[in-house]
């Protein structure tokens, strides 16, 4: 993203914290950026654009830290999750996301609200995604009521949890309360065969391209972790190259192709071309 795009970015979500979304006007946008309004408007169509712009770089930054959790780790197991969503617990607390949202959830602004749905949904699909890593495809027919469930179960503990507890810092507890909780509505509801929600749905809920964009993100970071994983601590060079691939397609928006291909024949310096196969071929689908 351009330098000065991303400053205006990061200026304008430390006023909507100060201040609040809708007291802080864009002229209060321009005066602490630097920036003429002929500049803003070149970036952004309106402040409600430059609101989800704000969100938007929030939640690709919270993604990759997210998926890094998993590094060398194994993706079946809950303790990672659990890791994971106090990690988000916290970098969303200290972006003061909710307050944000809430304040304009609650606004008249069909607009910002229909965001704001997006981005829960997608939170909701990511759980749902990784139900599926940890319980198994056999399950999925209950994984989508799970990760619904456990996003309503966990706000509520940790909203109960802070009005008994002032400002005690019990994130990791309350994560492995909640998570705890679901594996046994999980097991009972494949028991029973209990399903109030069709795994399908969440393809309905999310718009196509998205979806298609949000599984190659995943299988792209899958396919980065399985790289590193065969990587020693003396192959720095590979690590940085595989980085490398998964910043130019994520975070450009027109990834340079020959950048890539460049990294990629460096890289066939150590894997074989079986063990690069599923990597070139998500490359080709994102560009």
């Amino acid at each position: 993203m351009n330098e000065r795009k991303l400053h205006v970015i990061k200026v304008a979500h430390q006023l909507f914290v100060n201040k609040g979304f809708h007291t802080t006007s864009i002229q209060d946008i321009l005066d602490a950026s630097g920036i003429s309004k002929g500049t803003f408007y070149n970036y952004f169509s309106s402040k409600n654009e430059l609101f989800k712009e704000v969100f938007t770089s929030l939640y690709v930054d919270l993604e990759k830290e997210r998926e890094a959790i998993l590094y060398g780790k194994d993706r079946t197991s809950l303790d990672p999750f659990i890791q994971q969503m106090e990690f988000q617990l916290r970098k969303n607390r200290a972006n003061r996301v909710l307050p944000l949202f809430e304040e304009a959830f609650f606004s008249k602004d069909e607009e910002l609200k229909q965001f704001i749905t997006g981005v829960q949904i997608k939170t909701i699909n990511w759980v749902f995604n990784r139900f599926i890593d940890i319980f198994g495809e056999q399950k999925k027919a209950y994984l989508l009521d799970g990760a619904i469930m456990f996003m309503g179960l966990l706000h509520q503990n940790l909203r109960y949890e802070a009005l008994a507890h002032g400002k005690n810092d019990n994130l990791q507890l309350v994560v492995k309360f909640t998570v705890d909780k679901i594996v046994h509505i999980i097991e009972e509801a494949s028991r029973t065969k209990s399903q109030l929600f069709e795994p399908e749905l969440i393809n309905n809920w999310i718009p196509k391209d998205q979806n298609k964009q949000e599984n190659l993100r995943r299988r792209l970071r899958e396919e980065i972790e399985t790289l590193k994983g065969k990587l020693g601590e003396n192959e720095m060079k590979y690590v940085e190259l595989v980085d490398f691939i998964e910043d130019e397609l994520i975070d450009a928006k027109n990834p340079r192709k020959f950048l890539i291909e460049s990294t990629l024949n460096t890289l066939e310096q150590h894997f074989t071309s079986n063990e690069l196969q599923e990597l070139k071929k998500i490359i080709i689908e994102f560009v």
